[in-house]
């Protein structure tokens, strides 16, 4: 029978740096998660995400490594929110029925405003500035 590592067997054997990785990673249970912190991957201005073809009216679109998500709530509206949800900082994974949805806890955002529409989290989504030239959307 093989014994599998514990956490304390991992945390001992990783060291410091590893147990502050650990910790990182796990967050709080609350909603205090700072939405505003930087990301590793960040959105270029000017970057070209999509042609407008490309969002559903009434839907939209997750550009993950964007970290940005593009709606068109009704025909030829276009607007754009952080991808990461203000509860743990989950990137969220769907758009459906008007509402933009993060898989981890269940919040649910509006596509029109990025304002809570299903907790737990209690924070909007923030939104991005994109500019829409023609068919093309781009990062403003």
């Amino acid at each position: 029978m093989t014994n599998s590592p514990t956490r304390r067997t991992i945390l001992i054997a990783t060291g410091a740096a590893g147990a502050a990785a650990l910790v990182a990673g796990c967050g709080d249970s609350g909603d205090g998660g700072d939405s505003t912190a930087p990301s590793a991957t960040t959105a270029e201005p000017g970057q070209d995400l999509a042609t407008t073809g490309e969002i559903p009216v009434g839907g939209g679109k997750i550009f993950k490594e964007e970290e940005v998500v593009v709606t068109q709530p009704k025909e030829g509206e276009f607007k754009a929110f952080s991808a990461i949800c203000t509860h743990q900082r989950c990137t969220v994974g769907t758009v459906s029925d008007g509402t933009i949805n993060c898989p981890c806890h269940g919040s649910r955002f509006s596509i029109t405003d990025g304002a809570v529409a299903n907790p737990p989290a209690t924070r909007p989504l923030p939104e991005k500035q994109i500019v829409v030239d023609g068919n093309s959307i781009r990062l403003a």
